[in-house]
């Protein structure tokens, strides 16, 4: 099928000529749902999982009873679907394991899967598919072994368009020049896509719960923000503290604090990000009402602002960089909310409140309210879509 297949690094699974015999499957398959729990098993027994956390999420969102928690809660709404057929996904070049879930989900849904992985050399990529080429290697799953197809090639616009000819769904993830550059690609007349373009994310802090909060809550913002390097989309940039004057102020430097003292053990700054971390500072200063915070070192960049607009994105900087705005009511975030902002996370008793503000401000932005920690979890309902009912097409019967 391929013209320059030479150009393509395949890591599993392979690049077969007669797609077409490549058939949907129904979604959360009963062969499909065991595969992820055989797989989680692997992943779980790996050797080297447990140096990277991401793996080990991984391993755990595919664990049986997560799968099978999955297929409950879709009970009543897959009964009539199937996969839209052949998917082609572009996973992101900063976030080594998105290709998996993409992959997953895709799977799940019922459809065969073409994922080009980052071009990065992340062990992350070489420690999940070695153990799903063993899973398609044996006689078990090699039923599967055409449905995943995972693969590695430099940009470029012919085999983007040789892939996308081909399939039944794009799946783009990466920032706005990603998609546009894919887009340049055609999909056939009945394909669909699904894009995940540049996003961020902020936090809402209830001052009064953070002054109690314990050792705890480093750790989980840490895994929302640091482990990442805050290259995530749903990784928090700006921190909405909520609450009179001098308890945000307490609040906060007893947080910061906190996550400080946890930084010092599990991270470290490169030059160059704290070379762009003070660039983004003098850039806010110049252009915005601002305070920088001092702190001991380049571990964290904190740059306190008086008013929220939708820009304050604009000055967002990997490694530690952190806007903050104290208030004493949720009214002021509405000023920050654009369709660009993807992930609200909080602590505190808020989640019911923060529903309520999004639902009653009727905003165009935010798509999920998860709790400190959570953010990088994935799930089914992903940046406003239900990506099993997205990824499947449902047959009427009258």
């Amino acid at each position: 099928m391929l013209k320059n297949p030479e150009q393509i690094e395949v890591l599993c699974g392979k690049l077969f000529d007669e797609y077409g015999s490549v058939f949907p499957l129904p979604p959360f398959s009963q062969k499909v749902c065991s595969f992820f729990g055989s797989l989680a098993s692997l992943l779980m027994k790996h050797p080297q999982s447990r140096n990277y956390p991401d793996v080990v999420a991984f391993g755990f969102f595919c664990r049986q009873a997560n799968i099978e928690g999955l297929r409950c809660r879709y009970e009543g709404q897959t009964e009539n679907r199937l996969g839209r057929g052949i998917s082609f996904h572009i996973a992101p070049s900063n976030v080594p394991i998105i290709f998996a879930y993409s992959m997953a989900v895709a799977l799940l849904a019922g459809n065969a899967c073409i994922v080009r992985v980052s071009s990065k050399p992340f062990e992350q990529i070489e420690i999940v598919c070695g153990c799903i080429r063993e899973l398609l290697a044996s006689s078990e799953y090699s039923v599967l072994a055409d449905y995943i197809t995972l693969v590695r090639y430099p940009r470029s616009r012919k085999i983007n368009d040789e892939l996308s000819s081909v399939c039944d769904l794009r799946v783009i993830w990466g920032g706005d020049s990603t998609v546009e550059e894919v887009r340049c690609s055609p999909l056939p007349p009945r394909s669909n896509e699904i894009t995940f373009a540049d996003r961020c994310s902020a936090a809402v802090f209830d001052a009064e719960a953070v002054l109690s909060s314990k050792s705890a809550l480093a750790h989980d913002f840490y895994n929302d923000t640091y482990l990442y390097d805050q290259n995530a989309c749903s990784s928090p940039r700006i921190i909405y503290w909520l609450g009179d004057e001098d308890i945000c102020e307490r609040a906060a430097e007893h947080f910061w604090g906190m996550v400080h003292g946890y930084l010092l053990e599990k991270y470290s700054v490169e030059p160059v990000i704290s070379v762009d971390k003070y660039t983004a500072a003098c850039r806010l200063a110049i252009e915005k009402d601002m305070q920088v915070i001092p702190m001991p070192d380049q571990l964290i960049s904190r740059m306190r602002v008086y008013s929220l607009s939708p820009d304050l994105e604009k000055y967002r900087c990997a490694g530690g960089s952190f806007i903050e705005y104290f208030d004493t009511s949720l009214e002021a975030l509405a000023g920050l909310v654009s369709p660009r902002i993807q992930t609200i996370s909080y602590y505190g008793k808020l989640a019911e409140k923060l529903r309520s503000f999004v639902i009653e401000h009727r905003l165009n932005g935010i798509d999920r309210i998860v709790p400190v920690g959570k953010t990088a979890d994935f799930d089914t309902l992903w940046d406003g879509y239900d990506l099993i009912l997205q990824m499947s097409r449902r047959i009427s019967v009258q």
